[in-house]
């Protein structure tokens, strides 16, 4: 499972938002993303997932084992994301959330083992009938990107999941993100603005404008 970026370049109207670059990331390798705000980092991870806007077009080749992702629909691509916000649905429990991450050929059973499973691997093992809104922001932040695992993707993306957490918090999730994150060994990009969140060893690619 290896992502390629070659020559890849995101452009607005016709008008390139950054220098083209390439980047390769493989199993288990992070690929991190930095540069100015507005830059393009996050449209980029849009582009990767099948979701880029009309008001956005891409050069170069986005390659997933060798294929083109372009030609691959959205719901075929085994994409996970992570963002800033938890996105998890209020009304539901967590139990409810997470099941809505797991793919629909496991059966009930299959299903209910997979996310106890979850949940006392992330020590959560309690809070399956939890409702959401009594969740701590970190509580929160670690359902979701269970949600996200439990779909079994095979590329993740992680854009700024660490931004909105006070300094404390966020670095004990980082670090359990990516203790998680290597137990899958799939390939990783991550969007960030702080050097902090770049684990060691990550290939890095600053966004450069571009020429005038």
């Amino acid at each position: 499972m290896t992502l390629q970026l070659i020559d890849y370049q995101l452009c607005r109207a016709q008008r390139p938002l950054f220098r083209a670059f390439n980047l390769t990331v493989g199993p288990g390798d992070i690929g991190a993303i930095t540069g100015i705000s507005g830059s393009g980092k996050s449209t980029l991870l849009a582009d990767i997932s099948g979701i880029l806007t009309p008001a956005f077009s891409s050069l170069g080749e986005i390659l997933f084992n060798g294929s083109s992702l372009r030609a691959i629909p959205i719901e075929r691509r085994q994409v996970g994301i992570l963002f800033q916000d938890d996105l998890l649905f209020p009304h539901l429990n967590v139990f409810e959330n997470l099941l809505f991450g797991l793919p629909t050929e496991f059966s009930r059973a299959e299903k209910t083992t997979r996310i106890h499973d979850a949940l006392t691997e992330s020590g959560l093992g309690s809070y399956a009938l939890r409702d959401i809104a009594t969740l701590s922001g970190g509580q929160r932040a670690r359902i979701s990107l269970l949600r996200t695992l439990l779909s079994e993707p095979k590329l993740m993306l992680l854009d700024e999941p660490f931004s909105k957490l006070d300094r404390a918090m966020r670095s004990q999730f980082r670090e359990w993100v990516f203790e998680q994150l290597d137990h899958q060994h799939i390939p990783v990009v991550l969007v960030t603005h702080d050097p902090e969140d770049i684990p060691d060893g990550s290939r890095i690619i600053e966004l450069e404008m571009p020429d005038a």
